[in-house]
């Protein structure tokens, strides 16, 4: 039977993403000084104002206010009329140490044996619907966010967007659950107030006549450019939208209080749109601000890469990879798995799930040893997902000895295929 599938995303500039990306800069930030941090850093931002909550341990220093203002000004909030101003906000901090009742169940004399940082049930996902393994309704929310920031920081076809602003996508699926076409697309967009009252323009025709610019160049701009960005990319995604997809652009009207002036944004509340859309299932912990040896984070990645390697190597087309822990404990206590009915070999679910824990060492040491979690490579996940990039390589400034020197690290290492060639093995696939 046919359906159709809805996903959001948001853009850095979403008052919640502010947050992410604020706790996120700080987490990089004491691993850059040492690899050792432990951290838990919760980001409230709100008018003129961001307040740091949190548990940390470590031997470094790290200068909150000046990472803090930094993050802002490069997600674009540096105009006093936003009301949120990365020069000019207050920033207060109420980071403390981490509870040694907590540190001595993760840490211990041998690495290897390093508790899991909290319970809890983590999961990943992956589906063969794009190349990136991720449901098409995220992916092409995602991208028409990430061209959006792109035109804002142009300032040339759209020079009135601000920081600020979600998407939406709806597609409809065949009777297989292949996704045959865009169906609806909700473009919602933080801008300037551009046409303003006066002489025979009355408040309601000047905001009549921004909304209908704005929608006319969400259609024939963004869209557009949309499409051209994917199919440079020899992405099928571009063709799924036609010319009768539903467009909505700010449909309660002007948008321009907007950001942590319009709404209080906090660090894990867009869990869903940095994971899978809507689609497989979440354990419920928020990544960001979190040091690898919480599993919330670590674990997720991990689960991820699994299902991604499962299902590009033929396992199945779409699997849902379940792990549990419980705090202080290294091994896991769980691992389930859901294909959905559509495995491609002979085992059942709960036989690929014993394969899984034959082929992968899911305690956290080894977790955060396979993808070298420390590093500070987070804050490039706190927007625009944590799933569903390409991993790749980039010189970045560490302290080692307390000497500043550069070291080469790899972000999104947990998307890589690396074992596909085993899990074919183990499934006797060829």
């Amino acid at each position: 039977m046919a359906y159709f599938f809805t996903s959001e995303a948001v853009s850095e500039g979403h008052p919640d993403k502010i947050s992410d990306q604020i706790s996120d800069a700080i987490l990089d930030e004491f691993l850059r000084r040492d690899r050792e941090s432990k951290v838990a850093v919760e980001t409230l931002c709100t008018t003129g104002l961001v307040v740091l909550a949190g548990e940390v341990s470590s031997e470094a220093y790290v200068d909150v206010q000046s990472t803090v203002r930094r993050v802002i000004n490069r997600i674009g909030y540096t105009k006093g009329e936003y009301m949120f101003d990365g020069n000019s906000c207050g920033v207060l901090s109420a980071i403390h140490e981490q509870s040694p009742d907590i540190n001595r169940g993760v840490v211990r004399e041998k690495e290897e044996d390093q508790g899991a940082g909290d319970q809890g049930i983590m999961f990943g996902y992956a589906c063969n619907e794009t190349r990136e393994y991720m449901p098409a309704t995220l992916i092409l929310a995602q991208v028409i966010m990430k061209e959006l920031a792109v035109i804002r920081r142009e300032n040339e076809s759209m020079p009135y967007l601000r920081p600020d602003a979600k998407s939406q996508v709806t597609i409809e699926y065949d009777d297989t659950g292949c996704p045959v076409r865009v169906h609806t697309i909700v473009v919602s967009t933080q801008h300037d107030e551009f046409i303003r009252p006066g002489g025979n323009i009355t408040p309601a025709e000047a905001e009549k006549r921004m909304c209908k610019r704005i929608e006319d160049d969400v259609r024939t701009i963004l869209i557009p450019r949309v499409k051209a960005r994917l199919q440079k990319a020899n992405d099928k995604l571009a063709d799924l939208i036609g010319d009768d997809y539903i467009l909505y652009v700010n449909p309660t009207g002007k948008f321009v209080i907007g950001g942590p002036h319009g709404d209080t944004g906090m660090t894990g509340r867009k869990i869903i749109t940095d994971s899978y859309g809507g689609r497989g299932a979440h354990g419920g912990g928020a990544f960001s601000g979190k040091d690898p040896s919480k599993v919330d984070r670590s674990a997720s990645y991990a689960a991820r890469h699994i299902a991604k390697n499962l299902v590009a190597a033929g396992v199945a087309d779409e699997i849902l990879v379940q792990v549990s822990y419980a705090i202080g404990v290294a091994n896991p206590l769980s691992i389930y798995v859901d294909t959905y009915g559509t495995a491609r070999v002979p085992h059942s679910d709960a036989e690929i799930a014993g394969i899984i824990s034959e082929l992968f060492d899911l305690r956290p040491a080894a977790i955060v040893s396979r993808f070298n979690l420390k590093n500070p490579i987070f804050e490039a996940t706190a927007a625009y997902g944590h799933f569903g990039n390409r991993p790749y390589t980039k010189e970045v400034t560490v302290f080692e000895n307390g000497k500043e020197t550069t070291r080469e690290l790899e972000f999104f290492p947990w998307e890589k295929l690396d074992e596909v060639d085993n899990v074919r093995r183990a499934f006797n696939i060829r």
